[in-house]
């Protein structure tokens, strides 16, 4: 047998998946081929083995018990402003109040479908004119309302909600710990000093028109350059920030707004994004799990605010 005619048999062995019988080996022996048979795999064996190794995953809106591994689902909230109250001790408390426009569950993620655990939640409420055709198709898919404002939290397996589910204030209780995400007030182009807190130059003798200049930024010869990233005066503001640790002091059912001390990012009127705090984290038998489901004889217009307990103790007193 020729070379072209062993390439020849060798690629139409490939083809065909056919390999050589077991013989004897010889240089004169001409190989005699057999076809190798191969298990075949119909559509609706496929379908079957995939349904079997993937079982339906039913997600309900019950009362769950929360462990010390659970993560549950944030919110978001409407900054409306800055107050201050007073306590029953007389001590005055800054005060930033958050409203919770309609949230709702728009989208549940799965391993099985996005690889994660997670909850997209909306906010608010829009015209279908002023949405995008992608978003008011992801919108119909769901079977949801129209929303302002999206936004998706990492949860655990136990923590997951059904779609449609109403998210109110008392997802929260008064007196945990929040952490706060928002996009910070825009302040435009400022100097190194409200930029950076720099000290600034003299104020009197031998400064000259220079006192709130930032100072030398570079070197010698070596390395004769201004290094990357070196405080200057630039843009200031519009950045995403996160306070941590934002105390809970009041809560308000009927209209779903918090009271929460001191301040949070961003202006009135921006969304913020709130949820459980990671360090000062919450005591989990306080804390409504996967979220607070009202009964169906409770009507939430007259309920009376929530206020955090502070204890029995003059703060005052005790400090005398």
């Amino acid at each position: 047998m020729t070379a072209s005619s062993r390439g020849l048999v060798s690629r139409l062995r490939q083809l065909l998946f056919i390999a050589p019988t077991s013989l004897p080996h010889s240089p004169n022996t001409t190989p005699i081929y057999s076809t190798i048979h191969f298990k075949t795999f119909s559509a609706e064996a496929a379908i079957e083995e995939n349904n079997n190794s993937t079982k339906s995953r039913i997600i309900e809106a019950i009362p769950g018990l929360m462990t010390p591994n659970s993560k549950r689902t944030g919110v978001i909230a409407v900054k409306c402003g800055m107050t201050a109250l007073w306590d029953k001790w007389g001590a005055r408390i800054p005060i930033s109040i958050l409203w919770m426009d309609d949230n709702i569950v728009s989208q549940v993620k799965t391993p099985e479908t996005d690889g994660i655990f997670a909850l997209q939640i909306g906010c608010g409420q829009k015209k279908e004119k002023h949405l995008t055709k992608p978003e008011v198709g992801h919108f119909r898919s769901q079977d949801v309302p129209m929303k302002r404002k999206l936004r998706e939290f990492p949860v655990t397996e136990d923590a997951l909600l059904p779609v449609g589910t109403s998210i109110s204030v008392r997802h929260f209780v008064p007196g945990q710990y929040v952490d706060v995400t928002g996009i910070t007030k825009g302040k435009g182009f400022q100097g190194g000093m409200k930029r950076w807190g720099f000290k600034g130059m003299p104020a009197s003798h031998g400064a000259s028109l220079s006192h709130r200049s930032i100072g030398s930024t570079g070197q010698r010869d070596a390395p004769g350059k201004v290094f990357k990233g070196k405080k200057m005066p630039g843009h200031m503001g519009v950045e995403q920030r996160t306070v941590k640790n934002v105390w809970v002091y009041k809560i308000d059912p009927a209209r779903n707004l918090m009271w929460v001390k001191g301040q949070v990012p961003g202006a009135k009127g921006n969304f913020v994004f709130i949820k459980d705090a990671v360090y000062e984290k919450p005591d989990i038998s306080l804390l409504p799990f996967p979220t607070y489901f009202a009964p169906e004889d409770e009507d939430s217009t007259n309920l009376e605010p929530f206020v955090a307990d502070l204890g029995d103790t003059d703060p005052f007193m005790a400090a005398d």
